[in-house]
């Protein structure tokens, strides 16, 4: 099964350094947090990734182009034009590059990839989040849910909107986050039949609004329950947590080892 990561946004929030790279680039203990979200799939056994680019793509495809050069060291013998890689590291992944437009929208930039899927199920997620989740349970969890897609719900902090769900871990409605009451968010780690793509209309949709809307009421939309750690890197301060989780050796995405 094909993982697809949403690459392209502006991350504005982020504009300290989004001005510079796009967010997915921004390092985590010196590594881009697309590596970590990567290497959580790749622990599972998933290493075929397409990546939807947009804001400063070209930055994401020089990194794993170069790959071998960002991960070794290095001897380059300019007389003889030469180049010697030591200690070098690499990954069993396959990743394919998608120019999905600057300015499209999160649906609009997974319908543009459906030609890559080969008309199979797929995972999906954002370039920004961690999370210490099973993926394998995540996927029986899809299976047997027989939806047409499953998004993983997260307990978050106090300032999302939220998921309501029925007896049936259905997805029954969307509203916003009402404080003193226990909640649930999109955290991500979607997985999606093929057919997702008959509910996105064009690069103005986006996934999270009418397309999820309409499974929720149509009975198709599942939700997995992760009680683990998750958090999203949509802040400086979510950034120096991270990288504070990270450099204590306390990193629960660390799946890996």
């Amino acid at each position: 099964m094909k993982v697809v990561i949403l690459a392209g946004g502006l991350g504005s929030r982020l504009s300290e350094e989004t001005h510079l790279k796009p967010k997915p680039m921004l390092e985590i203990g010196g590594l881009p947090i697309l590596w970590h979200i990567l290497k959580i799939y790749s622990h599972f056994g998933y290493n075929d990734f397409i990546i939807c680019l947009g804001y400063k793509g070209y930055i994401i495809k020089e990194y794993f182009y170069n790959y071998f050069l960002h991960k070794s060291d290095v001897t380059i013998n300019l007389k003889q034009n030469e180049v010697k890689f030591h200690k070098n590291e690499t990954e069993n992944w396959k990743i394919t590059l998608i120019d999905t437009g600057v300015e499209t929208m999160t649906g609009g930039r997974i319908k543009r990839i459906e030609p890559y899927t080969n008309g199979e199920s797929f995972m999906l997620t954002y370039g920004d989040g961690l999370a210490n989740i099973n993926i394998n349970t995540l996927i029986k969890n899809h299976i047997s849910s027989k939806s047409i897609c499953t998004v993983t719900a997260v307990s978050p902090p106090g300032r999302f909107g939220t998921l309501v769900l029925d007896n049936n871990n259905k997805v029954s409605s969307f509203e916003e986050k009402k404080e003193g009451k226990k909640s649930l968010i999109n955290g991500g780690f979607f997985v999606c039949d093929n057919s997702i793509f008959s509910y996105i209309k064009d690069d103005e949709t986006v996934f999270e609004k009418t397309p999820l809307e309409n499974l929720s009421l149509e009975g198709k939309l599942n939700a997995y329950v992760h009680k683990g750690f998750w958090q999203p890197m949509d802040t400086l301060r979510d950034k120096n947590q991270l990288n504070s989780l990270w450099s204590d050796k306390k990193a629960p995405w660390k799946l890996w080892e």
